[in-house]
Order: structure tokens, then C-alpha cells, then sequence
């Protein structure tokens, strides 16, 4: 526990190591690698592939086994999602085209056909520019898996994104640099007292040791965040406990993507999130645990959502008069909740 964090801090030379090969990789070549890696740990392959692909579980394995080959074989492996899109097609050759192209969708990696034509000298050997956000997203994350604790309510989430991604690994403050690898140390020499005294500088700058898909334990900075466009009963409503356990039935354990559109006047992002390619806020309101926020949100889907919900007398549309929870807010405000 704490090699990772350790790694990554002090810059050990150049990467040894499959696993270190991902720093630096962009977030949709990291996820292909750590998938690849994690089938080798537990044979297992990615939920929500099935939705891409057309052949069976068992194919789906095959072709992880043949990617494990391979990665371990490159030099280097795959860091932009070009290289990556031929890896695979090279890779999956002899596979179905249906198969392999839903390989590439799941991953947002571009098909290496639909590329330009290619001019005689060879491409430039730099990191490709991230796909493009939906409009108006000012960012996007790729989370580490959620913890069961992480989920505030129905509309609030705590997610950590790894240190080691693009986007995190220049703004790790001075502090946190220092105090991650001491950490490490002390436990090892099972200094418990120095090991929490430093987690408490780590958690103080809004960041955590916490693991990753592979059970390893890595540096991630925190983010709260806001589902954009819904609004979920309170805790102390009706069907606020609901709420809270659907939401976390759709996201404990998985890594996420975290589109953020603003900040609120808590600091939270206001953002919309996805889950192995499942749009979170589509499933809170067509199961009827949430409301369409109307006052912040006019998408048209939104709204179509939640009347499918209240045709249905889904979740909280079971109740024939559901109170508002901004309406709720404002009375427990007022004091006459």
C-alpha cells in the first residue's frame, strides 16, 4: 500500500512497469490499460461493455487475454488514443468488425479508418488532444471507483480523481507532495501516530489515499459534485433514504465521467455523470427519485423523464401530493417545515 503514491511523487526513472506506463496517458488509453491490467488480477471483464459489443462474455475475455499479450509486449505501450485504435485493431484483427468498432466506442477511441489521409511524414510524436466536451462543459473527470460513503444523497457525490492523471498531476500542492511519500514511510515502519498526523495534511488540501480499480492504494484529489439538472428529495423527506440508495446502487464501486458545467455557492461542481456509459440523471428521474430542477435546467429529455416517472407513479410519484424539495428548503428556512 502507498508504492503507487510513491512512485508517482519522487519521479522514479522512466516507467518499469506496465502499471507505471499509464501516467501520462490520456484518461481514455489509461482506462483501456487499466482494464487490460485488471483482467489479468481478476479475469474479468469491464461492466457495460455488453451494450457496445456483440459477442458473448466469453469472446469478451478472449480478446482481453490477447490485449494482455500484447500491451505487455509493446514498447512503449499505446499513450494517445490513435496508437491506442491501432493496437487494437491490430490486436482484434481477425475479430468481428461490429466487435471491434463497439471495442473502440466503449473506450472513445476514433476508428483508425476514419482518420485523414495520411501525408508522408509521420505524425508528430505528442499526446493528442481530448475528445470534445458537450457544449458548454468547462471540464470532464475520470474518477476512481466510488466508495459506499461518497454518496451524500440523491443528487450529491463525493468523487476522487487519481493525482496521476493528466489533468491533476501539475497541481498536487507542495505539502501533499511532501507529505504522501512520508506516509508511505511511516506506515511501513508502522509509525501509526506520524502516518495519520500526515494523512491529516493530505485530507486538509482536499486530497486522499484511496485505491484504485486494481486495490491499489493512489493519491486522488476530491470533488464534490452536483447532479446537474435534477433535484433529489432531502435526506429527511419522504423517499429521501430512496433516493440516496438509488443513487448509490447506480455508482458504488464504478469509475466515473464527471462533465462539470459550474460551481455552486457551496463550491460543489454542478456536472452531469456517467456510468458505464449510462446517463445517471436519466436513470434518477425515470425511476422516480428525483425531480427535474427546472429553475436551473430546461433540457426537454429532463423533463420528458419525469413524466414518464409520474405517468408510472414511479418512486417518490407513488405519493399523490410529493413536496418539492426546494419548496421543502425554503419552509425548514423559514421555519414553518
Amino acid at each position: 500500500m502507498g508504492n503507487s503514491i510513491y512512485r508517482f511523487l519522487c519521479g522514479l526513472c522512466g516507467p518499469s512497469s506496465p502499471e507505471q506506463a499509464l501516467h501520462g496517458a490520456h484518461p481514455a488509453v489509461a482506462a483501456l490499460g487499466r482494464d487490460v491490467l485488471n483482467f489479468e488480477a481478476t479475469s474479468q471483464v469491464p461492466e457495460g461493455l455488453s451494450r457496445h459489443v456483440v459477442s458473448s462474455k466469453k469472446a469478451q475475455a478472449n480478446w482481453y487475454k490477447k490485449l494482455l499479450v500484447a500491451w505487455k509486449d509493446a514498447r512503449p505501450p499505446p499513450k494517445t488514443p490513435e496508437e491506442a485504435a491501432r493496437f487494437i485493431v491490430q490486436t482484434l484483427k481477425n475479430h468481428q468488425k461490429a466487435d471491434v468498432e463497439g471495442f473502440l466506442a466503449f473506450y472513445g477511441l476514433p476508428h483508425p479508418n476514419a482518420a485523414a489521409p495520411s501525408a508522408p511524414a509521420p505524425a508528430p510524436h505528442h499526446a493528442a488532444p481530448p475528445p470534445p466536451k458537450p457544449q458548454g462543459a468547462k471540464f470532464e473527470l475520470h474518477t476512481l471507483p466510488v466508495d459506499p460513503k461518497a454518496v451524500s444523497d440523491g443528487d450529491t457525490i463525493n468523487v476522487y480523481v487519481d493525482t496521476a492523471d493528466p489533468r491533476e498531476s501539475g497541481r498536487v500542492p507542495r505539502e501533499v507532495q511532501k507529505a504522501a511519500p512520508e506516509r508511505a514511510k511511516a506506515r511501513a515502519a508502522k509509525n501509526y501516530q506520524k502516518a495519520d498526523a500526515l494523512l491529516k495534511i493530505i485530507v486538509d488540501a482536499g486530497y486522499r489515499p484511496v485505491p484504485n480499480a486494481r486495490g491499489e492504494e493512489v493519491l486522488g484529489k476530491k470533488y464534490r459534485i452536483r447532479l446537474r439538472g435534477i433535484d433529489a428529495p432531502e435526506s429527511a423527506m419522504p423517499y429521501g433514504k430512496e433516493a440516496k440508495e438509488a443513487l448509490l446502487k447506480l455508482v458504488q464501486g464504478k469509475s466515473l465521467k464527471v462533465y462539470v458545467y459550474d460551481e455552486d455557492q457551496y463550491g460543489r461542481c454542478v456536472g452531469d455523470i456517467y456510468c458505464d456509459g449510462v446517463f445517471v440523471q436519466e436513470q434518477m428521474l425515470k425511476k422516480g427519485f428525483a425531480w427535474h430542477y427546472t429553475a436551473y435546467d430546461q433540457r426537454p429529455e429532463l423533463a420528458k423523464w419525469e413524466k414518464q416517472a409520474q405517468a408510472g407513479r414511479k418512486g417518490l410519484w407513488a405519493s399523490s401530493k410529493p413536496q418539492k424539495p426546494w419548496e421543502w428548503r425554503k419552509a425548514k428556512r423559514n421555519g414553518t417545515a
